[in-house]
C-alpha cells in the first residue's frame, strides 16, 4: 500500500468515526445539549448552502437569512391556514425562496465585491421590515405566526430535541453528498472559476451571469428548506429570528471554516455556534474572549481553519 492510498484510508476512518461519535452523542447527552447540537446542525445546513455562492463562487452575499425567512414563513403560513404536513411544505418553502432569489438576484448579479454585499444588506433589512408590517396580511406582524405543527414522519410525531437530532442530521448528510457532488461537478467547476478570475472565465466561455445566478437559487432553495425545519422546531416565528445579525453569523462562518470547504464550514458552525455554549457561565466575558479568539484565528489563518485544496483541471 503506497503513502497516499494510506493516507485516504485513515482519512475515511478518520471521517466515519467522527459520523458514528456524532450518531451516538445523544444517547449520552441531556436534553439541552442534545438541542445545542440540533441548532449546530442546522446553521451548518445552512452555511453550506451559503458556502455555494460565497465559498465557490466568491459572491460577497450577506443577506442569506432573507432566503431562511421566506422558506420559513412560506412552510408556516401553508401549515397554519391549511394544515400541510411540514414534511410535504419544505419543498415548497425551497422552491419559494428560490424563486424569490431569482428575481432579486438577476438585476444586481452584474455588481462586484462591496457593492453586492451592500445590496444584500438591504434585501435581508426589505424582508424583516416587510414581514413586521404583516405583509398581505399574512406574516402576523412584529408578532410572528403561531402554532406551526411538528413534523410527521410516517406517522411518527418528531417532537423532542432527540427526535429533531436526526431529523436534522440526516437532512445534513444529504446536504453534504449532494453538494459534494455539486463540487465536483461542471456547475461547481464554473463556479471556481468565476471566483478565481470571472474575466478570464467570461472570456474562456463561461457564461458567468448564467452561473451566478444559479448559484444564488441553489442556496436560497436549500436555506428556504432549512427555514421549514426551524420553523417546525420553534412552532412560533418571527421577523426577530431572521434579522441581519444571523447572516452576519453564517457569514463568519464560512470565511472562519474555510470558504469553499465544506469540511471546513461544518468545522465553522461547531465553533461559532457551539463553542460558546461551553462558556455560557462566563456571561458576556465570553463573546470578548470569543471575539479575540476569532480575530487572531483570522490574522495567523486568513483563509479559515481549513481552506480549500486548490484544484488542478486536466484538459484532455
Amino acid at each position: 500500500m503506497d503513502i497516499t492510498s494510506k493516507k485516504i484510508k485513515n482519512k475515511k476512518i478518520l471521517q466515519s468515526s467522527f459520523c458514528l461519535i456524532l450518531f451516538l452523542c445523544p444517547l449520552f447527552l441531556n436534553l439541552y445539549w442534545t438541542d445545542v447540537l440540533v441548532n449546530v446542525g442546522i446553521y451548518a445546513i445552512l452555511a453550506l448552502s451559503l458556502n455555494i455562492i460565497l465559498g465557490h463562487c466568491g459572491l460577497f452575499h450577506m443577506g442569506h437569512a432573507a432566503f431562511y425567512a421566506i422558506g420559513a414563513y412560506t412552510v408556516g403560513i401553508l401549515n397554519v391556514k391549511y394544515n400541510i404536513p411540514i414534511l410535504v411544505l419544505m419543498p415548497v418553502g425551497g422552491l419559494v425562496a428560490g424563486l424569490f432569489a431569482a428575481v432579486m438576484a438577476r438585476p444586481i448579479i452584474h455588481l462586484r465585491g462591496d457593492y453586492l454585499l451592500i445590496v444584500t444588506i438591504g434585501i435581508v433589512e426589505i424582508v424583516r421590515i416587510a414581514l413586521v408590517n404583516n405583509v398581505f396580511g399574512l406574516t402576523g406582524g412584529a408578532n410572528g405566526i403561531f402554532g406551526i405543527d411538528r413534523p410527521d414522519f410516517f406517522g411518527f410525531k418528531i417532537k423532542s430535541p432527540f427526535h429533531f437530532f436526526y431529523l436534522v442530521y440526516a437532512f445534513a448528510a444529504i446536504t453534504v453528498f449532494l453538494f459534494y457532488q455539486l463540487e465536483n461537478s461542471r456547475f461547481g467547476r464554473a463556479l471556481n472559476y468565476i471566483r478565481e478570475d470571472e474575466v478570464a472565465a467570461e472570456g474562456s466561455g463561461v457564461d458567468t451571469a448564467k452561473y451566478k445566478l444559479a448559484a444564488f437559487v441553489v442556496g436560497a432553495v436549500w436555506a428556504g428548506m432549512t427555514g421549514a425545519i426551524f420553523a417546525s422546531k420553534m412552532t412560533i416565528i418571527s421577523p426577530d429570528s431572521f434579522n441581519f445579525w444571523e447572516s452576519v453569523i453564517l457569514f463568519t462562518i464560512v470565511l472562519l471554516g474555510g470558504s469553499g470547504n465544506i469540511k471546513g464550514v461544518i468545522l465553522g458552525s461547531f465553533l461559532i455556534i457551539g463553542l460558546p455554549e461551553l462558556f455560557r457561565d462566563l456571561a458576556s466575558a465570553r463573546m470578548l474572549v470569543f471575539g479575540a479568539a476569532m480575530v487572531i484565528m483570522m490574522i495567523f489563518r486568513s483563509k479559515g481553519i481549513l481552506p480549500p485544496v486548490r484544484k488542478i483541471y486536466k484538459v484532455n
